[in-house]
């Protein structure tokens, strides 16, 4: 048997490693439990994308923010109002902006 890390996965990663003949163990997470795994995923999936720069990676880095924030009481539609009404304050990222200084205010 080998010995693997324990590490939140996705809900059917028991079920596909059973039907590849092998078994698990595994166990549901209480909250606080699921907030630090998630927050440990994300790091993970980070790393990965930033390795990889793979759009398939992106799209597992997004599928552990929708599970950050369920942890934290949050749906993936309030995070997504969330993030539009900071787009609207505030613009998103779509003009490619990057801030290179601020200069201090000029006296009058």
């Amino acid at each position: 048997m080998s010995k693997a890390r324990p590490k939140l996965v996705r809900d059917r990663i028991p079920e596909i490693i059973g039907q590849s003949g092998r078994s698990c163990r595994w166990r549901v997470l209480d909250d606080e439990e699921f907030r630090q795994q998630a927050d440990a995923k994300l790091a993970e999936e980070l790393a990965e994308y930033l390795e990889a720069g793979d759009v398939e990676e992106l799209a597992d880095l997004l599928e552990v923010v929708y599970a950050a924030a369920q942890a934290r009481g949050c749906s993936p539609a309030q995070l997504d109002a969330i993030r539009w009404e900071k787009a609207e304050k505030r613009g998103a990222f779509s003009r490619r902006i990057l801030l290179e200084t601020i200069d201090p205010p000029t006296e009058q």
